[in-house]
């Protein structure tokens, strides 16, 4: 009996060491390198105490073997942490690092000056109400044209200025048709913006570009007149430009609105005394407007007798242009990040 137990009770002694020595071995390193080679010595595969590990052939000796080698994991784990602790003060105290000082700015992307001028509208119409609609850039010849009540001969009509991709298929001219679009879906009244890319056969020029944006409003109610147009679209300018900017309203013609009127705004490249930009005006037209036609009411199944309406359509890129005084539009399309940055 008593051989059966001698070596239980040699290996628990000679754990006893082993746990002894390699503590304080642990306690004594100084630098992580030291700890390495220690965790390596006393708990690597080749250790001591992992080949008595292998060699247990008892339920005692094993129970006390692991005991140990659980207990010098958790020593070495502790010393590796004060370590670490150390050698974080020493080179905080050493290099002079103030923690509280502020890191580095990143540099962080800004808003295209289209996208600013687009989300200052839709914000100034969503507080008046209106409802803000997307629609499609591929439309028909019957909504772009005919049911806007442009007529048979009109130059718009023309492929010189109009994108055809087929005979009866272009890139929208300007958002108009979304007004068709939402009569034919809603009852009036009804306050809607429109906002999206629009394409035409314009030469380039320093206010003029063959892909631009458009926001196109409509407003159908009972009641509504020229007056109420006016004082939508002053709101709307003073919003963009602020209330220096001097507006100005012309007489004009639209196939689809009548009467129809131009907002003009003064030049922020010159203010107003006339340069290159405004053609030496001192004025840029923003869009046009007028009160809807009653032969569009007709053609969506609106009785122009019960309901009255106005509408209007005008550039972001030409309102970015008057809102930052850029004094071409060209820059709004360039890839050059640095002209981004500017604003």
């Amino acid at each position: 009996m008593s051989k059966n137990r001698e070596p239980a009770t040699v290996a628990a002694v000679d754990a006893a060491a082993l746990e002894q020595e390699a503590l304080a071995a642990v306690a004594a390193a100084s630098t992580p390198a030291e700890l390495t080679a220690l965790r390596t010595r006393y708990l690597g595969r080749k250790s001591e105490l992992k080949q008595a590990l292998r060699n247990v052939r008892d339920r005692e000796t094993g129970m006390t073997l692991n005991a140990v080698r659980e207990r010098l994991e958790d020593a070495f784990a502790r010393r590796e942490a004060d370590l670490d602790r150390s050698e974080l003060d020493r080179a905080l105290s050493s290099d002079g690092f103030d923690v509280t000082l502020p890191g580095e700015e990143l540099p962080v992307g800004q808003l295209h000056p289209t996208t600013q001028v687009r989300r200052i509208v839709e914000d100034t119409f969503l507080g008046l109400g209106y409802e803000i609609r997307d629609d499609r850039e591929v439309e028909t010849v019957e909504y772009n044209f005919d049911k806007l009540a442009f007529p048979p001969t009109h130059s718009s009509r023309s492929p010189r200025d109009t994108f055809f991709l087929a005979d009866d298929v272009v890139l929208r001219t300007e958002t108009s048709p979304s007004q068709i679009h939402h009569l034919e879906a809603r009852e009036p009244p009804v306050y809607m913006v429109s906002i999206g890319r629009v394409y035409r056969r314009d030469a380039i020029t320093p206010t003029r570009f063959p892909i631009f944006h458009q926001f196109e409003g409509l407003a159908v109610d009972r009641g509504i007149t020229l007056a109420d147009l006016k004082g939508t679209l002053l709101h709307v300018m003073r919003a963009l430009f602020g209330d220096d900017r001097r507006v100005r309203f012309r007489t004009h013609y639209f196939p689809f609105t009548e009467p129809s009127i131009e907002p003009d705004v003064s030049c922020g490249v010159c203010g107003g005394t006339g340069c290159r930009t405004c053609k030496f005006t001192g004025w840029i037209e923003l869009g046009g407007a007028g009160m809807v036609d009653p032969r569009v009411f007709e053609n969506v199944g609106v009785d122009p007798e019960e309901w009255s309406g106005f509408a209007f359509g005008c550039g972001p890129e030409r309102a970015a242009q008057l809102r930052f005084g850029i004094s071409e539009i060209r820059p709004l399309w360039s890839t050059d990040l640095r002209v981004l940055r500017q604003f």
